[in-house]
Order: structure tokens, then sequence, then C-alpha cells
């Protein structure tokens, strides 16, 4: 018999997964994670240590249910343009196709976006020839709106490469602003009805506090890292995202998919491990957080394992910061 799974506790102990995207799709939940290698490497602020070559999708029928393991559902072997580390995935429907959407260096050593396409939720899926043209950075999550316009939100600083994007085209010398300026944010572009290419030049989303004035670089607590997420509630958008250095989930919200949005909070405290990563998606009329931490391999940072807990708002719509450990 399969151990059922709970809350705050890992999905899956047989694998070590992280960045777990998750999406009800015909009536179960699915979970797009990456696939953790189990080896040891030296941890750099490049990233190094993160070798995914491959994706296993998770799946449950409900909370009350077991967390199976779909297999392999693309490898990078199979990509033709890509040559290492498949990072944070994530997954949208639309054209009674599924989409997976995922980061991987290309020949060159740049990130860019791919997009592999199925029949079913759970794979396998089968890799378009290139890239996303003018694509570029990691971690992609889609959002296809209520009016089927599909818009994908991607990009993450330090090893995720977004410094070195900011006059248009890639400088492998780029840095960041200063702290006193205004931070990176992340970039959104909508996608065509394929599913394949950008409608639009990417834009860089501009998040701001309640007076209106962009979040500073050097406010590590509040600005943009890396693992953008966007979900609806309510009649507005709601951007989370990783802090990195200081490791919280936190969260801002617009009126319009492309922002500005306004920060409003933290969701999420810091996990063992160095990353957090994380998606919100609503089951049976309750709201769910999925995330990860370093706990199953006792803190070492590239040996991830995903878990969830059920996320609360606020009357006012404000999101209840949660202690994942408590």
């Amino acid at each position: 018999m399969k151990k059922l799974v709970k809350a705050n506790e890992p999905l899956v102990t047989h694998i070590y997964t992280a960045d777990p995207s998750a999406h009800v799709f015909e009536g179960k939940i699915y979970i797009y994670p990456s696939h953790d290698l189990n080896e040891d490497v030296e941890s750099n602020d490049n990233g190094d240590q993160y070798g995914m070559t491959d994706y296993h999708i998770l799946s449950m029928d409900d909370f009350n249910s077991p967390c199976i393991d779909n297999g392999e559902a693309l490898h990078i072997k199979d990509v033709p343009w890509a040559s290492k580390q498949m990072w944070a995935p994530d997954a949208a429907f639309k054209n009674n196709t599924y989409y997976l959407f995922f980061p991987a260096r290309d020949k060159d050593g740049i990130f860019r976006l791919g997009v592999a396409t199925s029949p079913t939720p759970a794979g396998p899926f089968k890799a378009q020839s290139d890239y996303i043209p003018g694509s570029y950075s990691i971690d992609p999550a889609v959002l296809v709106d209520d009016d089927s316009r599909a818009y994908v939100y991607f990009g993450g600083i330090w090893g995720g490469q977004l410094e070195k994007w900011q006059t248009g085209t890639f400088n492998s010398e780029g840095v960041g602003p200063d702290k006193a300026a205004p931070a990176i944010g992340p970039r959104v572009a909508e996608l065509n009805d394929d599913m394949f290419t950008f409608k639009e030049t990417p834009q860089e989303i501009s998040i701001v506090d309640e007076s209106g004035n962009p979040l500073l670089a050097g406010d590590e607590d509040r600005r943009y890292f890396e693992g953008p997420w966007v979900h609806r509630y309510n009649g507005y958008y709601y951007l989370s995202y990783s802090t990195g250095t200081t490791h919280y989930i936190v969260y801002a919200i617009s009126k319009d998919p492309k922002g500005p949005f306004i920060y409003k909070g933290r969701i999420l405290n810091p996990v063992v491990g160095w990353t957090t990563h994380h998606s919100i998606v609503q089951v049976e009329g309750k709201w769910y957080l999925f995330y990860h931490d370093s706990s199953l391999s006792g803190g070492t940072d590239n040996k991830r394992c995903v878990k969830f807990t059920e996320l609360t708002y606020n009357e006012d719509g404000t999101i209840e910061t949660i202690d994942p450990y408590k």
C-alpha cells in the first residue's frame, strides 16, 4: 500500500524533487517539479550544483491519496538545442494539448526556454526542436487567463543570468544594478495561440511599494530574485516569487497581468536549504502552497524535496504568512 502524503512532509522520498509547479488537470493534482540528482557537488552562486537532466511528473487523485511518480517525462538527451541544467518547469493546457515549459542552457551555455507537448498531463512530453525565439533566463511560469490569452513569466538573477540581459542582448559581463537603484524585475510575454512563440518582445515587470516607488536592488527582503508564479484571486493577479538571498516567498498584486505589481507581504518564511521555489493552486475550493526544502537530505542544497501546505487569505485579500515548521 502506498503511503498517503501529509502537509509539510515530502511528497516522494525515492527521488529528490524541487521547484514544484502544481495544477489541477482532468480532476487530479499534477505537480511538475525539477529532479535533483543524488550527487555531491560543491555549491556556488552560479548554480552549478543543480545539474538536473530530466523531469518526473507527480500526481495525486486528491489530498487523501498517495503521490505517484509517473516516470521520466522528458530527458535532456531528447532536447536538441539543450546542453545541461534542466531547471524549474511549468505546465499549461490549451488547444487540447499539454505544454511543458522548461529552461536549459543552450550549446553556448546561455539559458533559454523550451516547450514540449503531450496529449496527457503526465507525459511523456516531446520537445520542440529549438527554444522559444527571443527567450532567455529561467523559471518559466505560464498563466492561461480566463479569456484564453496565455502569458509566460520568467527570469532569475545570478545563476539565472537575468542581469546579463539588461541591454536586450546577452552580455556575459553584465552585472546587477547598484543597491540604491531599482531592482531587476521578472519578465512577461504574451504567447501566440500556438504556445510555441512570443506574441511580443518580453517586457520587464515593475514591482513597487504602496507609494508606487520601485523596490530597490538593495531591498533583499522584498526585491525579486527568481521563481515567479502568477495566479488570480478575487479580481487581482497575484505575482509571487523568491527573494533568493533572504529566502522568503513574497507577493505583489495588480489588476493587470503585466503589472505594475504592488508589494504586499510574505507568504513563506525561510526553509531548510538555500533555495526556495513554489506554486499556488486552488483545489476543491481551498488554496494550497507547494514548495520545497532540503529536509530529506539533511540540508544539502542540491537534494531537495517537494511539500505542500494550505494557504489562507485574509478578508482584505492579503495572505497569511506561513511558517513551514510550526
